[in-house]
């Protein structure tokens, strides 16, 4: 070997080192990772999204259609309609009868629902593999013709309204959780009213504002169209191009204003609820938006104070102090922003201090210890454990990709969104948990009567 060809060995090997310390590789040398389960992606002409995966486990097809479009796409003094379109999208098309959508599904055996949110609305089917035809031209039907009259608009809001009246009526809590969202969020009303609306508003609502409602953000290019289960992809892609494609491209949807976090100084604000059975608080911090990199820490320390009963709260709380009669709570997404809520039930509002003063400790103790590698490895465990279990059925994949799809993300982010959560590490979470929790607190005392 000539002392050129060893040096040129050497830079190459040195250079591959340096790669790997940087945590890299050259591209020629990355294998590209799959994603956690098969699916191609295809766009319809008139704007439709449509993404299918084949899962031949079970005789069964789920067909998800989700909407891009949620509470905080009201306008203001018209809150509820969301909710509203989504009550009447069983009220009856053009070619299948109010209800019927429900009831044909109930003859083969199928289970179905919906659901909105602050950003998005949600149908979904689950029937037998052979009914796959069935759903396709029933969700076209209503994406195409859905019939808006005076008089289902007036019916569907008087359900609505008695929803409202009866939750006022028996949730103990809810107003608390309205007025800690308008606390914990920016000053937008879209941010800061319920999905269901309220009452003055659903009143004022009428034929013509669903129909506008409608024809605004009800349309194939505003929709992602999600099927999963055991299906031939060539002959369900024909299927969906033989209902879907003849429906017109609707006017694209303008882009509706998101607001940033305003980095809200500490506030504590006191209410007195007349309902609520014992006394309690909400706890809440702005963290990291759900498209940064400090998100995935942030969803670790969730884990680590919040799920399950093996959880730093619920067994300091409610297991060793005793201070608490209820904890719950999250990370809650709306669209870009993203907030950790905490809410707890005491038996009394000393023991409502102590049950504050426990939580600060821990946080405390996150921002200032490196977690043991046994907890860590239990925590990602769990997190892991949910995460697959979200595709383990036919339903959870044609949900998973429809929503992934809503969130902006690319599709092929699947492929590596498991990795980035498993691989934070301690010093991630002291640094996210310095970061997010600990300035900039809101709490929302609730004391009784």
């Amino acid at each position: 070997m000539t002392e050129h060809s060893g040096i040129k060995k050497g830079f190459i090997a040195l250079t591959l080192l340096l790669y790997i310390l940087a945590g890299i590789l050259p591209s020629q040398t990355q294998e590209k990772k799959e994603p956690p389960f098969p699916f191609s992606e295809y766009q319809l002409s008139n704007g439709l999204k449509v993404i299918i995966s084949e899962d031949n486990s079970l005789p069964l097809v789920s067909v998800v259609v989700a909407y891009n479009v949620g509470s905080i796409y009201e306008q203001a003094g018209k809150f509820g309609l969301a909710h509203l379109l989504e009550r009447l999208m069983f009220q009856g098309s053009e070619n299948v009868r109010p209800m019927q959508h429900i009831s044909l599904i109930d003859k083969v055996g199928g289970i179905l629902n919906a659901t909105t949110t602050e950003d998005k609305t949600i149908f979904q089917q689950t029937v037998s593999s052979n009914q796959l035809a069935r759903i396709l031209w029933l969700e076209s039907d209503r994406m195409r013709s859905l019939q808006i009259t005076q008089s289902n608009v007036e019916q569907a809001k008087g359900t609505i309204l008695e929803e409202i009246r009866h939750r006022k009526a028996t949730e103990p809590y809810r107003e608390s959780y309205l007025i800690f969202d308008q606390l914990l969020y920016p000053d937008t009303p879209p941010y800061i009213h319920p999905v269901i609306g309220e009452e003055a508003d659903m009143r004022n609502i009428t034929a013509d504002d669903v129909k506008k409602f409608y024809s605004d953000f009800y349309i194939p290019n505003n929709a992602v169209l999600s099927i999963a289960g055991n299906i031939d992809k060539k002959k369900a892609i024909s299927e969906v191009r033989k209902y879907f494609e003849t429906i017109p491209k609707g006017k694209e949807p303008h882009p509706i204003p998101l607001p940033e976090d305003s980095k809200k100084t500490p506030i504590v604000v006191p209410i007195t609820d007349s309902l609520a059975p014992s006394p309690g608080f909400h706890l809440g911090y702005e963290i990291a938006h759900p498209s940064s990199n400090d998100f995935y820490a942030m969803k670790i320390i969730e884990y680590i104070l919040l799920r399950g009963k093996t959880s730093r709260l619920y067994n300091r709380l409610i297991k060793k102090d005793g201070t608490a009669l209820y904890i719950s709570g999250g990370i809650e997404k709306k669209k870009n922003l993203a907030r950790l809520k905490i809410f707890v039930i005491n038996n009394n509002e000393i023991m409502a201090g102590r049950s504050k003063r426990a939580i600060f400790s821990e946080i405390n103790k996150l921002r200032s210890r490196q977690i043991s590698t046994e907890e860590l490895i239990k925590v990602k465990n769990m997190f892991k454990m949910d995460y697959i279990n979200q595709y383990t059925t036919s339903l959870g994949k044609a949900l998973l990709l429809a929503e992934t799809f809503l969130s902006k993300k690319s599709l092929d982010a699947l492929s590596t969104e498991l990795d980035k959560y498993l691989a934070v590490t301690s010093y991630n979470i002291i640094r996210a948990t310095n970061k997010y929790l600990i300035k900039g607190r809101i709490i929302l005392d609730i004391k009784i009567r």
